[in-house]
């Protein structure tokens, strides 16, 4: 394990760590424009939802390490405090990668990259048709975090207005992230898909209070096989359930194959069950 001072780093092998280590990060695929009216598009990873109400997004175009130079789209709210943010899916991807280029200012991005323009009802610049959901956006505020190559500046927006294609909706009118097919940004060269098999639930510990790791029995606690997901999946319960509680849960031959199991291939059969969402039938393996 390293230990890294970031002021003993040069900016570029700093950036790297950072945007190597925090992944995956959202796109925002900003759309722009300046006091002449010329339209501006371009990505951005430094991005996310900060706050339902008031709905407020922000991103963060950077200054350029080599030049110390602004991008067109922070000069661009700074003249016109409105943006349009889409998201990426991984129809677009390579499309949003070229509007990603230094196109000298005044150039349309939507045009290179051969996205359609579609109007905004309630702020100057167009959002990206082919996007799957794009938030019109005013800008409430604009922070610069330094003044040197690197320096982020939150441009912070409230969101005004949400186009949504409902075909990325499931059947009880919610976002399907299989659907969306979203793509995420990861450092260097490298994206990410969120798409099956690497989609997967984590039920919220919201409606119960778990007994935590803490309160497991200590043969389960300090298992050699359980892993921390395995002890969180089963720290999660209200009580640990009794041999009585769980006894219709496993089969009579399966209690006579347990029978005979020492405490490792219980584990191994216990994380089986765990793997599959059975945490029941874990618990029962554990202790019956």
């Amino acid at each position: 394990m390293q230990t890294i001072k970031p002021e003993e780093l040069a900016t570029p092998q700093l950036h790297g760590i950072l945007l190597g280590a925090i992944t995956p990060r959202p796109i925002a695929f900003v759309s722009t424009v300046s006091r002449q009216g010329e339209v501006n598009l371009s990505p951005f990873s430094f991005f996310n939802v900060f706050s339902a109400n008031p709905p407020v997004l922000i991103f963060s175009p950077a200054r350029r390490v080599q030049g110390n130079t602004t991008k067109h789209t922070l000069d661009n709210v700074l003249e016109v405090p409105e943006a349009c943010v889409s998201v990426v899916n991984y129809d677009m991807v390579q499309q949003v990668s070229l509007a990603s280029t230094e196109y000298p200012r005044g150039v349309n991005e939507f045009v290179k990259a051969g996205f359609n323009q579609a109007p905004a009802e309630r702020v100057a610049p167009p959002y990206v048709a082919e996007s799957p959901v794009s938030f019109e956006c005013k800008v409430l505020e604009v922070k610069a975090l330094g003044q040197e190559g690197g320096a982020g500046n939150l441009v912070i927006c409230e969101v005004v207005l949400i186009h949504l294609n409902n075909n990325i909706l499931d059947e009880d009118g919610k976002i399907d992230p299989r659907k969306l097919d979203a793509v995420g940004r990861l450092g260097a060269n490298w994206y990410c898909r969120v798409q099956e098999p690497h989609i997967f639930e984590v039920a919220k510990p919201l409606k119960k209070l778990g007994i935590g790791i803490d309160r497991l029995p200590q043969t389960i606690r300090q298992s050699h096989v359980l892993t921390g997901n395995d002890l969180a999946l089963l720290a999660n319960v209200e009580a640990i359930p009794t041999a009585a509680q769980l006894a219709q849960t496993l089969s009579d031959e399966e209690r006579r194959e347990l029978a005979s199991m020492d405490e490792t291939k219980r584990h191994r059969w216990a994380q089986k069950e765990l793997q599959a969402g059975q945490t029941e039938r874990a618990w029962a393996v554990l202790v019956a």
